[in-house]
């Protein structure tokens, strides 16, 4: 089996999963509890806290625990909206977006806000110029991906910070889900970030929310105490002090771990380059780790299913999205619906070896030419 999906999720570390076990073991009060043992596990709960906030450069009371970044995009969006919508009710976000960001906003809109998508260029970048003209004194929200989880396109996070930041009561969201732990992250001029541990080979079920001080959110969960006045719920601590792991793990080695990403990338793109059946969608300055391409004629579903006959895992769009429809950032990109359509996604990790590509390679090839 040839795993070419890491972008979708990434297997969990021994460390990390020896940390789980460990800290559940040996802790076993409820952190919320007022006894010796509950006690002891808010203090370990607080000491991995700042564990995280450290790595990040952030503030500990800035670090909400969620199941994922699919919770935590929707706590920002939904808790942001409803708190600003006494300033106005005009967000701005990109055709980029994962799931878990388009769908509260559609949820928005059927609540009476107005939402209105930024251009993208052929760079797949969005058009700053559109933003700028986008922005307005209602504008109360903006949603933007940190890396596409398609494309694997790295924003201007901060040039789009810096225009925001001239609009009061304007707040900025950013999925940093595929950004996280593969390249370097600036918190600087963002209100909320969203992330999720089992794209840096911790355990699913697992996220954060980092939300800058004093910023309020409507909670979305209601009822009971918890280790922030915004997520209630018994604090789960053993998958807090995985993720601490699993993030110290990935920053530290970020440089190597990139340095192997971009060989494999290289590589890819060099041979895929020479068959002219193939179109590689991803931008030249895309993160290593996702490329996107599109064979013409065949289908991404069907061209994900043929490799999965032949024991390749890749993915068509993000694992979170809709079958059956073309991806809306190939298109975006290219303006070519059946480019779209035909698009799919290599994602690769320090774990990806060259013995991998090579007969991933061989096996594609081999495909290709039958269709031909």
């Amino acid at each position: 089996m040839i795993y070419l999906d890491y972008a979708a999720n990434s297997p969990a570390d021994a460390e990390v999963l020896e940390t789980f076990i460990n800290t559940e073991r040996n802790y076993t009060g409820n952190p919320n509890s007022a006894h010796p043992l509950g006690m002891q596990a808010r203090e370990k709960l607080a000491e991995v806290t700042a564990d995280i906030a450290r790595t990040l450069a952030v503030f500990p009371a800035e670090i909400i625990y969620t199941s994922g970044a699919s919770e935590a995009n929707n706590l920002a969006i939904k808790g942001i909206a409803d708190i600003q919508q006494k300033h106005g009710k005009h967000i701005i976000s990109t055709p980029l977006e994962h799931a878990s960001v388009s769908g509260p906003l559609a949820w928005l809109q059927e609540q009476g806000y107005e939402v209105d998508l930024v251009d993208i260029g052929q760079d797949g970048k969005i058009k700053l110029e559109h933003l700028r003209e986008l922005l307005r004194e209602d504008t109360i929200l903006a949603a933007v991906t940190a890396v596409d989880s398609e494309l694997g396109t790295i924003q201007p996070v901060q040039e789009i910070a810096e225009l925001i930041s001239h609009y009061e009561n304007c707040r900025l969201h950013v999925d940093a889900t595929q950004a996280m732990g593969k390249i370097p992250f600036s918190f600087a001029g963002i209100d909320t970030v969203s992330l999720s541990a089992h794209k840096f080979f911790g355990l699913n079920g697992s996220g954060l929310l980092f939300k800058r001080r004093p910023l309020e959110l409507t909670p979305l969960i209601h009822g009971g105490a918890g280790a922030s006045l915004y997520r209630s719920g018994t604090p789960t601590l053993g998958l807090a002090a995985a993720l601490a792991k699993a993030l110290g793990k990935a920053t530290a080695s970020l440089q190597e771990r990139y340095a192997q990403v971009m060989k494999l990338n290289e590589e890819l793109r060099q041979e895929l380059g020479k068959n002219p059946a193939v179109v590689i969608n991803s931008p030249a300055d895309a993160v290593p780790h996702i490329l996107n391409v599109s064979v013409q004629g065949i289908k991404g579903t069907r061209m994900q299913q043929m490799l999965a006959e032949q024991g390749v895992c890749v993915s068509v769009k993000s694992a979170c999205s809709t079958d059956g429809q073309p991806s809306k950032a190939v298109y975006a990109v290219s303006g070519d619906r059946r480019n779209a359509l035909s698009s799919w996604r290599i994602s690769l990790s320090h774990l990806t070896t060259e013995e991998e590509i090579g007969a991933f390679l061989k096996i594609l090839t081999g495909l290709v030419a039958g269709k031909a």
